[in-house]
């Protein structure tokens, strides 16, 4: 399969040295969008792995899906009539129940696009109109930009691993804030989904 981010690795390999050096390390971006699923999934999605490991968020989606046999995940409407202790039994706070809820309800209210309706809003314009959800944050919806709409050119600054990960690129005692964060994502246009990308797989300072 060809490189479909090959552009997008060359040029950031040519922003300084420690880039080239990362990059030369870690390979081709393997970048893997998820251009089927709908913002409703995507955002549900997102609130489960909010401040958790990967398998943790894994896991929670895992049973959640469970609840519904022969369904890929369920629908606004089911998600509103699941008792909430067996969304707790998935592994969903208190707070991430009334979130995942309100995102389904919004959904059947319109407020959340479909799909199509998602594609066709700039990036800053779908941030404004799903921020305004409780518990849905701009790096909820930046998610969703990343991996559903497969968006090129946007950096979860308030992220922690990218953050994280350019202090270890940069050898730095403490991390960029997120205005910092924003200032130096400049350089990195308009490749800053593979930016980040490569931000999150910097290795642990030895």
């Amino acid at each position: 399969m060809p490189d479909r981010y090959q552009a997008a690795s060359a040029f950031l390999a040519a922003v300084d040295a420690d880039w080239q050096r990362h990059i030369a390390a870690v390979g081709p971006c393997l970048h893997r969008p998820h251009p089927t699923r709908d913002p409703y999934e995507s955002l549900v999605r997102a609130i489960a792995y909010q401040q958790l490991h990967a398998r943790a968020g894994d896991a929670i989606v895992g049973r959640l899906v469970g609840l519904f046999a022969g369904q890929t995940f369920p629908r606004p409407e089911q998600l509103l009539a699941t008792p909430f202790e067996q969304l707790r039994g998935c592994g969903f706070s208190a707070g991430k129940i009334a979130t995942i809820q309100g995102i389904a309800q919004a959904t059947l209210d319109g407020v959340v696009p479909d799909y199509a309706t998602a594609l066709a809003l700039a990036d800053e314009a779908l941030i404004e109109r799903l921020v305004s959800l409780r518990g849905v944050g701009r790096w909820t919806v930046e998610m969703l930009l990343i991996y559903s709409l497969e968006r090129p050119d946007i950096l979860p600054a308030d992220d922690f691993g990218v953050r994280e990960g350019y202090r270890r690129l940069k050898g730095l005692d403490v991390q960029p804030t997120r205005k910092q964060m924003i200032e130096l994502g400049l350089a990195w246009r308009p490749f800053r989904t593979v930016a980040a990308w490569y931000l999150w797989r910097v290795p642990k300072n030895p």
